[in-house]
């Protein structure tokens, strides 16, 4: 589901960059914030950063001593992506398992779906691998799949998440 979120943040500005005209420094606010944003990359409440959308308010600029840079306090506006459970996605199959699948919707790249979450498929194996059902429907690579998330759970290491998924439901699987 995609979030649009406010957030305070602390920007840092070198004091190289900065200008007594500032217009300089309203430029060089969004472009640091911008850089920060896609390094944080995710949090557990919020998911991924997807982008800026709105430079809210910037505050007064603070100097810190041993350096010189500035940090100025700023409101910005963004959409973020998470998942929930129970919702329904789609996303696209990059390996195909002995056990299931690995699929990826927008910036998550590790969601699960269990051969045991895949009613009435069956594995197939060979140099490319898949799951075929009676009426012969397959889930092999780059296949679009519609699936229902039934758990999340986010690694702070990676500063990402991961899903189990299933195709238990209507209106679910390979989308043709």
């Amino acid at each position: 589901m995609f979030l649009k979120v406010q957030l305070p943040w602390n920007v840092v500005i070198p004091a190289e960059n900065l200008d007594a005209k500032g217009l300089m420094l309203q430029k060089a606010i969004v472009i640091r914030l911008m850089d920060e944003f896609a390094t944080k990359k995710a949090t557990k409440d919020l998911g991924y950063f997807l982008a800026v959308t709105t430079l809210d308010k910037v505050g007064e600029g603070k100097v810190r001593q041993n350096t010189g840079d500035v940090m100025f306090p700023v409101v910005f506006s963004g959409i973020t992506f998470k998942l929930y459970r129970g919702e329904i996605l789609e996303g696209v199959v990059h390996k195909v398992l002995k056990h299931g699948v690995l699929l990826r919707c927008g910036p998550v790249e590790n969601i699960y779906l269990s051969s045991l979450k895949m009613p009435d498929y069956q594995h197939m194996p060979g140099e490319n691998p898949l799951f075929l059902n009676d009426k012969s429907s397959k889930i092999e690579k780059d296949v679009v799949v519609r699936f229902i998330v039934i758990g999340t759970k986010w690694l702070e290491a990676d500063r990402e998440f991961q899903a189990l998924v299933s195709l238990d439901g209507d209106y679910l699987g390979p989308i043709a």
